[in-house]
């Protein structure tokens, strides 16, 4: 009997133990919310969002980061400050296994005044993120402050549901240029460029040319020596007329 009673209370206790355990992970969950620290985002630069979510592409994300990231080591120059948003507190995880925690959370955050937005492409930009309505409308809001809006690979098929692309010539990822030529008839989408800058709006082909694209706006922004200065650092040969693109004149 007495090793009968014994034996409850080590149950009884370790089912404590654990009680304690979860309600302790809970808190620490809880708190760690409540402390979320936001990056530093210093004045007179460019605030520049990279909107990410769960199917995120890595290259689409990271290559114009870096081009964005590295404009802080150049003097004389409106720099940038560079971060992520998305949907969740959590950390999304990419289509290649990457796991980034988000900088803001666009549904709940009050966010910093967003300069130029930068949409990556990720794996449901052709099916469900497109029916996400909170997703869609963040774009919308966005666009109408943002003095660039800017998609690599898929992302632009977000900025069309969003109906930004409206009378502006864009592109996409090469191989899905058909597929958002009839999911959006009414747009001007062209092939055999890498990237387009139509208004404030560069929609790019995507990949390894996200680097490219991010270069074009950074010269664009910047002047040429500059450009060719950041991607030098990144070891990259630049050289915009080497690069098939459009640049619209209206």
């Amino acid at each position: 009997m007495k090793k009968y009673f014994l034996l409850s209370a080590i149950v009884i206790c370790l089912g404590c133990l654990a009680t304690i355990s979860e309600k302790e992970k809970e808190e620490t969950t809880t708190q760690s919310l409540k402390e979320k620290e936001f990056p530093l985002l210093k004045p007179n630069r460019y605030n520049v969002a990279f909107l990410i979510m769960d199917g995120t592409y890595n290259t689409e994300l990271t290559a114009p980061f870096d081009i964005f990231q590295h404009t802080i080591f150049r003097e004389g120059i409106k720099a940038m400050n560079v971060f992520t948003v998305a949907d969740t507190d959590k950390p999304i995880t990419t289509f290649e296994g990457m796991r980034i925690l988000p900088d803001f959370n666009y549904t709940k955050d009050s966010l910093p005044k967003i300069d130029i937005l930068v949409v990556p492409s990720a794996e449901h930009h052709l099916d469900s993120d497109l029916e996400d309505k909170e997703l869609i409308q963040f774009v919308q809001r966005v666009d109408k402050e943002a003095q660039y809006v800017t998609s690599h690979c898929d992302g632009a098929f977000v900025l069309a549901k969003a109906g930004v692309l409206k009378g502006i010539v864009s592109t996409t990822f090469p191989s899905d240029i058909d597929k958002m030529r009839i999911m959006f008839p009414e747009l001007d989408i062209r092939k055999e460029v890498i990237f387009v800058h139509d208004e404030k709006y560069i929609t790019s082909a995507g990949g390894a040319k996200s680097f490219e694209a991010a270069l074009y706006l950074c010269e664009y922004l910047y002047g040429k020596e500059i450009a060719q200065s950041i991607a030098g650092g990144l070891v990259i040969d630049w050289n915009k007329d080497n690069v098939p693109h459009l640049v619209v004149q209206k």
